[in-house]
């Protein structure tokens, strides 16, 4: 609720990602989406963006380069907040760290690679950004689901692991009826 004050349509975008992650992970490791942790990991994943000014956080066009650094701090600064807060220690924070981390090892906070990043965000990873291309935001229009299904398939080895996009196309029903689900749901 903090962060909608900043960043309206937070709330809905973090309930969705939750919904997909939680999703892909009882498929993915039926362990991980029955930890409470990940559970709030999935759903707070972009807390720090708290600590982000308005002027970037709501910027309409392209972030420049000083401005992409700064928002990418989110990460950190999502994990120094919550870091306290004894229940999401352990894969919760792993999370709200390192959501950004790419299989090919080109993410940030760390550019850690592979399997080095922690499962709970490699799933988390794929639900963002499924999130991300099939909602409007300030600078573009949604894309079609099947367009943003294609592109999850592409980044496959690459953006993402390998093994959760093979769980992601294996779902793709569910998560459509998910995303259908909050549409209505509005």
């Amino acid at each position: 609720a903090a962060l909608e004050t900043k960043d309206t349509g937070t709330r809905a975008h973090s309930q969705r990602v939750q919904a997909y992650a939680l999703d892909l992970a009882a498929a993915a490791e039926p362990a991980l989406a029955h930890d409470a942790s990940a559970e709030f990991g999935f759903l707070l994943h972009d807390v720090g963006k708290i600590g982000i000014p308005d002027r970037i956080l709501l910027k309409p066009g392209p972030l420049t380069i000083a401005e992409r650094q700064q928002m990418q701090t989110h990460t950190t600064l999502g994990e120094q907040m919550l870091g306290d807060v004894a229940f999401l220690r352990g894969e919760g924070l792993r999370i709200v760290r390192s959501h950004h981390e790419r299989w090919d090892g080109d993410g940030y906070p760390d550019g850690i690679r592979g399997d080095e990043i922690p499962l709970g965000a490699r799933i988390f990873a794929v639900a963002d950004a499924l999130d991300a291309m099939t909602s409007d935001r300030p600078y573009r229009r949604a894309l079609r689901w099947a367009a943003a299904t294609a592109e999850i398939e592409a980044q496959s080895g690459k953006q993402f692991d390998p093994d959760v996009v093979g769980i992601f196309r294996a779902r793709c029903s569910e998560l459509d009826a998910i995303r259908r689900a909050f549409s209505t749901a509005a």
